[in-house]
């Protein structure tokens, strides 16, 4: 068995900190060199070159929201299954069980949402 020191940790560390130290510079960066005149066209919305119509706060429905969430939700599940199959053979049949299970419990979720017809586009 062996012990953690905290010496281990040092190039984790050193890489995180060169990390948030490169993302700090960028920011101040970028609002230091960058041109400061503002005018009335400038702050104009833009888009794909079509003249800006109305307002942009219109609400718009729900359904985009619930489909997004639920594309991270499932996207996630898969993310999780990355170790477990890096990790097959190591895990044996418990690792086996506790994927299935999981599974089990994501098509439970996924079964709910399709009888609450989340999907369904049409009122």
């Amino acid at each position: 068995m062996s012990t953690d020191s905290p010496v281990d940790y040092l190039p984790i560390f050193i890489m995180f900190t060169i990390a948030v130290g490169f993302a700090v510079v960028s920011l101040i960066a970028t609002h230091a060199l960058g041109p400061k005149r503002k005018t009335k066209v400038k702050l104009e919305s833009f888009e794909c070159g079509i003249e800006t119509q109305g307002n942009a706060r219109v609400p718009f429905s729900i359904k985009y929201f619930l489909v997004a969430i639920l594309f991270v939700l499932f996207d996630i599940e898969v993310i999780f299954m990355y170790p477990w199959a890096a990790n097959f053979k190591e895990l044996g049949m418990l690792g086996v069980i506790e994927v299935f299970s999981f599974i089990a419990l994501l098509l439970v979720g996924f079964y709910y949402m399709l009888s609450k017809k989340a999907l369904k586009w049409e009122d």
